[in-house]
């Protein structure tokens, strides 16, 4: 089946459960029901709270509707008719979309019919219900009404759908997956952050063996942008009002930033971005075209006021660290700095065995006057996506076009990638920006004396530190290659009598910057094996009294099983190869 006759099939079968609730419920306010990637979902303001008890049995309505075959019809109405009709049926939120609809003047609207069920739709929608294919129901949600956490909080029902059975059964099979992988349920039991309704949703508390592996990360990052020729800087988490209002921020990013804090009769704002910050330090002295580029890198701390509704856990925070990087270069030398960070990002998710990414150009939408209303050199703008269309051509890496995706101040190119649930996701990004530059009248002496503006590119090659966390523990399902292990070996004695060779074992082990915990606990060897696993710890060995004599170690790995008896040494060069290699 098409695309388009998927998403057809998907909206129809939202209708037929907006249909189904309504005879489960006949008081139901109906709000919208769109299809989504893979499925549908419908919105509801019903008299109780939906129990996922309910699912099966809207399911089961749903079945006799399809199994009825009733056709969908198409009738358009007098506008103002459907309002008081909408009024009527006390549909309050169907005639606050009519009243929206007659605020852009529109004269008529368009509704479907399927046995008794009306709806407001622009459609298309099946012939019959008998043309819809295999669905289910999936989860229930809380979702304010527009989007916005002052409108009341409705109920919305996710389902999936696909034209056959095999197609459903191999989604289901791979949502299951994702659920054991996801990473909010990992970061819990393996004990690595956490999310405390004291300390407020969307900030994290890392625990131990997450900020160990984040550190690492951040680690990594610092050598590589390092040997790249980037200099670490650092600004504070909050600064002036006229900052962002230099930078445009307050008036296009506002209700992403926090309220602002009042600091001795004067406004200050919790850092949303890192770039504004970055241009003062470029403007702290004079730059000489010698000088450029300048790479300025920070793994800045920033707050975005992210809205209750969605929140996920790492991926969609409050509080978050963000790779990031500022480079200010001459126009003559954007292609080239262009290409460099593209070959960063290769080389960063080669050494996390990071595959199937592609890269989007995102454009403006010149018809779009709200976000790129204030553009005046459409030229620049053209300018600069074709640079970056030869910098993508150069790298040899495929990418697509989107046009309205682009930054307010550049065209951008992001690094797509899909989630453990087969979504797109956005995981780094770099944007062009030429606007910056003339906003904090940022400049530079080129070799005739003159003053020139630079172009700047913005880039996170990680993203957030947070972010990729999650997206490289959802990768892993929690089983992280050794070099970024909190713990790499798990020694294990059969009985308190060898706790002494196992301290043995773990100081020689240690000599190596080998990372070792012993479990000392009282439990059976077979438990302190299985909590091994359950931790997804790299490496386990049991020791006891052969052991202890022969010197041996029997090694089991947490993704080979067992590798044999190996002398201290030979298991050292082992680790040492795994932790050179990246696996």
């Amino acid at each position: 089946m098409l695309k388009k006759d998927l998403e057809t099939m998907r909206h129809s079968t939202s209708h037929i459960m907006a249909a189904a609730v309504l005879e489960m419920f006949p008081e139901a306010k109906l709000a919208i029901g769109p299809a989504i990637e893979n499925g549908f979902y419908y919105d509801f303001d019903l008299p109780r709270t939906l129990i996922p008890e309910d699912l099966p049995l809207i399911e089961e309505r749903m079945k006799k509707i399809v199994k009825e075959g009733y056709p969908f019809e198409k009738a358009e109405v007098p506008i103002k008719d459907a309002l008081k009709e909408a009024k009527k049926n006390n549909q309050i939120y169907k005639a606050d979309l009519i009243q929206e609809l007659i605020d852009k003047g529109e004269k008529t609207v368009t509704f479907y019919r399927m046995n008794g069920f009306t709806d407001l739709c622009k459609g298309p929608h099946l012939e019959s219900t008998k043309d819809v294919g295999t669905f289910k129901l999936t989860s229930i949600a809380g979702a304010y009404w527009r989007g916005d956490e002052k409108n009341k909080m409705l109920q919305r029902i996710y389902g999936v759908a696909f034209s056959n059975q095999k197609e459903l059964d191999e989604y289901l099979e791979m949502l299951e997956e994702a659920k054991k992988r996801d990473h909010r349920k990992l970061g819990k039991e393996l004990e690595l952050f956490d999310m405390s309704e004291s300390v407020g949703g969307g900030l994290p508390l890392w625990l131990p063996k997450g900020a160990f592996i984040r550190k690492k990360l951040e680690d990594y990052m610092y050598n590589i942008e390092k040997e790249a020729g980037y200099d670490l800087v650092n600004t504070p988490i909050l600064a002036h009002e006229k900052l962002y209002k230099k930078s445009g921020h307050l008036s296009h990013y506002k209700e992403d930033m926090y309220n602002p804090i009042d600091i001795e009769g004067e406004k200050y704002y919790l850092k949303p971005m890192n770039c504004p910050h970055h241009h003062m330090i470029f403007q702290t002295k004079t730059r000489s075209y010698r000088e450029l580029p300048i790479r300025l890198s920070e793994f800045g701390l920033i707050h975005r006021f992210e809205r209750s509704g969605v929140l996920t856990g790492l991926i969609r925070a409050r509080c978050f660290t963000q790779n990031d990087a500022h480079i200010y270069c001459s126009p003559e030398q954007l292609k080239s700095e262009l290409v460099n960070v593209l070959k960063l990002i290769k080389k960063v998710y080669t050494d996390f065995d990071i595959e199937n990414y592609w890269y989007r150009l995102s454009l403006p939408d010149f018809s779009d006057k709200e976000k790129f209303g204030d553009i005046e050199n459409e030229k620049l703008w053209d300018d600069s996506a074709e640079t970056a269309r030869e910098a993508l051509k150069a790298s040899g890496d495929k990418y697509v076009e989107a046009v309205g995706e682009a930054a307010f101040y550049g065209p951008k190119i992001d690094v797509q990638i899909k989630n453990v649930l087969g979504k797109e996701d956005t995981i780094a990004t770099v944007q062009i920006d030429f606007f910056m530059p003339e906003r904090f009248d940022l400049e530079y002496i080129d070799d005739k004396g003159e003053r020139k503006r630079p172009v700047i590119i913005h880039r996170a090659i990680m993203g957030s530190f947070d972010r990729f966390f999650a997206f490289l523990l959802e990768k892993t399902a929690g089983a992280f290659p050794l070099w970024l292990a909190p713990t790499q070996v798990q020694l294990i004695p059969v009985s308190d009598k060898f706790i002494k060779f196992a301290e043995k074992v773990s100081v020689d082990l240690k000599k190596n910057n080998i990372r070792v915990d012993i479990d000392q606990t009282t439990e059976s060897v077979g438990k302190k094996i299985r909590n091994a696993e359950l931790m997804k710890i790299p490496y386990m060995v049991v020791v006891g009294e052969k052991e202890e004599k022969s010197g041996l170690l029997p090694i089991r790995s947490y993704a080979g099983g067992d590798l044999g008896n190996k002398k201290p040494d030979d298991f050292i060069k082992i680790i040492f190869k795994e932790i050179e290699e990246r696996k």
